[in-house]
């Protein structure tokens, strides 16, 4: 059997490297017409976000700061040098195609650049906020990372579900061995989804219209392809 020409054959990682690519770009596109383009052929990551509903009491008096005392921090580079801030929604199918991008920047980069996620649930999504608000629970115990991993790892068996996933979430809080009295009563308590909205509103403030945006170092990056988004790291670590 003759053995296919790998110059003519996609690599599987040829495929996956491009798939990520359209969605980053996806969530980076600003423009009204585009937006409307996009949702209208079933997609979410351009969706612009509506009014959380929540009073100026919820938030602190300066909105639209990029990186807060309270920001989740995926991970800390020991010698930083830059900071790669996500605006993501855990239900968005873009941020999921674009996790093994960021995975692997986080590999490269873990010792010169810090990775920062910001709360951006869209309200096309019927669980984003109740993921967000899980892994928020997650993280008042320490567990930040490992439940944003599963909410990705996992996210063809929950995302664009019209049924209440909140179980679902909760079994990986399980899975984690959390403290579960203590997940419970943070899901319950209206603060853990005060802290996800002043994500929110620190996003909208900032011109956020859909996930993933990534901001390096406060500049928002709007690279046409991967090789770009890494070149734009590269020059930020050097010195």
């Amino acid at each position: 059997m003759t053995s296919p020409d790998p110059k003519t054959t996609p690599a599987p990682n040829r495929q996956r490297r491009a798939k990520i690519v359209v969605w980053i770009l996806l969530g980076l596109v600003v423009a009204t017409a585009a937006i409307g383009y996009f949702v209208a052929r079933g997609t979410t990551t351009d969706q612009q976000p509506q009014d959380t509903g929540q009073s100026s009491g919820q938030q602190t008096q300066e909105a639209g700061q990029l990186v807060r005392e309270n920001s989740r921090v995926l991970s800390q580079a020991p010698n930083e040098k830059a900071v790669l801030v996500e605006f993501l929604d855990f239900e968005c199918e873009g941020c999921a195609a674009a996790y093994p991008f960021v995975e692997e920047l986080r590999v490269q980069y873990s010792d010169t650049v810090t990775f920062v996620n910001r709360y951006f649930p869209l309200p096309g999504h019927r669980n984003s906020v109740t993921a967000a608000v899980a892994v928020e629970a997650a993280a008042q115990q320490g567990a930040y990372e490992a439940m944003y991993q599963r909410m990705f790892e996992t996210q063809t068996q929950w995302g664009e579900s019209a049924e209440d996933q909140s179980d679902v979430f909760r079994g990986y809080a399980e899975d984690l061995g959390l403290d579960m009295a203590a997940y419970d009563a943070a899901v319950a308590d209206p603060a853990t989804l005060e802290r996800v909205e002043l994500d929110v509103a620190d996003g909208t403030a900032l011109g956020v219209s859909g996930t993933p945006t990534f901001y390096l170092d406060g500049e928002q990056l709007a690279p046409s392809t991967l090789e770009e988004f890494t070149a734009a790291i590269e020059a930020a670590v050097q010195d």
